[in-house]
């Protein structure tokens, strides 16, 4: 053999021919990478009240080991109405709005507040009262108010904590979503089920711990850009997995024909020795990252088939949630879905349903996004709770901000439209831990302002976080020299909607 020195492999000899820069570069970014995986270490210890060894385990365990008090909900289930639902057709009644019906909405309720670009231009902004009954439901004549067009839900007021003083400071939807779903309007941060992830793990190392199901409604549909259930600065391994419907609910998983699932495991395996040199070498977070996400996707090879195949739920289940029930895809398919998720442990579910832009032709579109809606979510709740899993399942159902009392466009008795309106919405919420059956917060006589108990974003992810067992000032994650966390310097626990 010739001696190795006089002819050295070309690979060897590039190693071995670092400058001084390349080294000093290489060597700082090793060190720093281990100051900052022992700094989040001892913060994840210090934060979630585990060891160090718990901390850097990926998968974190069950409540209520990893959080920082006992949890009321081990699970989330978020049914995102995208395009923002009008509250005063749904959950706000307002009756004495008729009497206003074509009258100028008095420029002391608006009080120069920000209007959108699309009716700052109006010369009018005339009073539009919702042209939907309301009926008390449940409890006899003492129940909540809400709208004919949602008579499951309603029929289950018993069970929702009905919050109508929520506001948000995004007017526009691309912001307002991401304001919800990340407590920022600024892209880049880990979205609420990328947190849910980072601080809780799986409880079930067959399917990711965040899942995100969308489906599509009938009227002006927004985009949905992937960061909304990005996980941001936090491993890529917390971003939400989008399951579709389909002969492929993931992208890339299913094997090309020929390859046997043997074959699979021989190439992780392959690749992961790969991985683990370059983890060594680099110390990139991310490369453990596409380790731990190549044998997620080997064992959701199995899961996810059986997670989609809907043939062992029973006829009387699948007649609850209605007759779309059996439309891959649709509300009322990934409702069950959201269904199936929970009851195997999936940390955090986010359903998106779209179709809610309505600027004009307000009416019609809207009484066919609530009949979409209506019987599936209402099933859900019957579901859960028959099953024993809404007890420590919450749900939360809402828009990224509300809609304009004042009619946008032609204003008729039988048509309006409404605009953005992030000043004073509604959303309900159930199981977990929150009170049932009870209305908080109150607007003024137009909807337009709220004179009582107040709630923001903030508020509403710390009350969350809140009862999946984190204090939301602590839970947090150190990213370029500071500690974030999802409700950023502000939010509340709103223990008034907490069983107590």
């Amino acid at each position: 053999m010739q001696d190795r020195d006089q002819n050295p492999d070309p690979l060897r000899t590039r190693e071995l021919l670092v400058n001084r820069r390349h080294f000093f570069g290489v060597g700082a970014g090793a060190l720093g990478g281990v100051s900052s995986a022992l700094g989040q270490l001892s913060l994840g210890s210090l934060m979630l009240g585990g060891s160090a060894k718990a901390a850097s385990d990926g998968n974190l365990g069950a409540l209520p080991a990893r959080t920082h008090f006992p949890a009321k909900a081990k699970r989330v289930i978020y049914l995102q109405m995208s395009g923002a639902p009008s509250q005063l057709d749904l959950l706000d009644y307002k009756p004495g709005l008729r009497k206003h019906f074509d009258q100028d909405l008095p420029e002391s309720v608006r009080n120069g507040q920000r209007l959108t670009g699309m009716t700052s231009g109006q010369t009018r902004f005339p009073v539009a009262p919702s042209m939907f009954r309301f009926s008390r439901y449940a409890n006899n004549q003492d129940g909540a108010w809400l709208s004919e067009l949602l008579p499951h839900t309603g029929s289950l007021a018993h069970e929702l904590c009905i919050v109508r003083s929520m506001h948000t400071d995004a007017i526009n939807h691309e912001p307002a979503i991401t304001f919800f779903q990340t407590g920022s309007q600024i892209p880049g941060r880990p979205s609420f089920g990328s947190w849910c992830s980072y601080g809780l793990g799986s409880s079930n190392e067959n399917l990711p711990a965040f899942v995100v199901l969308i489906s599509q409604g009938v009227g002006n549909m927004q985009a949905l850009s992937e960061r909304f259930w990005g996980s941001g600065f936090l491993d890529g391994k917390h971003a939400g997995c989008k399951i579709r419907s389909g002969a492929n609910p993931v992208l890339y998983l299913k094997d090309q024909a020929g390859i046997e699932r043997k074959d699979r495991r021989r190439m992780l395996d392959l690749v992961g020795e790969l991985n683990e040199a370059e983890e060594a070498r680099s110390f990139d977070p991310e490369v453990a990252t596409r380790i731990a996400q190549g044998e997620m996707a080997y064992r959701m090879q199995m899961s996810v088939p059986e997670l989609v195949d809907l043939s062992d739920e029973s006829e009387a289940t699948m007649e609850m949630y209605g007759p779309n029930v059996r439309k891959p895809g649709t509300f009322a398919a990934n409702c069950l879905l959201a269904r199936r998720l929970a009851e195997r442990g999936v940390r955090f579910i986010q359903l998106y349903q779209r179709g809610w832009d309505a600027h004009g032709n307000l009416p019609s579109e809207i009484r066919q996004q609530a009949q979409l809606v209506d019987q599936p979510q209402a099933a859900l709740l019957r579901d859960l709770a028959q099953r024993g899993l809404l007890e420590d399942t919450l749900v939360v159902w809402g828009g990224e901000f509300g809609r304009t009392v004042y009619s946008q466009g032609t204003l008729t008795e039988t048509n309006y439209g409404r605009d953005h309106h992030p000043r004073a919405f509604s959303m309900w919420m159930a199981g977990g831990g929150i009170q049932p059956g009870i209305v908080y917060g109150q607007t003024d006589d137009f909807g337009y302002n709220i004179v009582e108990n107040p709630v923001s974003v903030h508020d509403l992810q710390a009350t969350m976080l809140h009862q999946l067992g984190f204090d939301h000032e602590r839970l947090t994650y150190r990213h370029m020299g500071r500690d974030f966390r999802l409700t950023d310097v502000e939010g509340r626990v709103l223990k008034e909607l907490l069983v107590s």
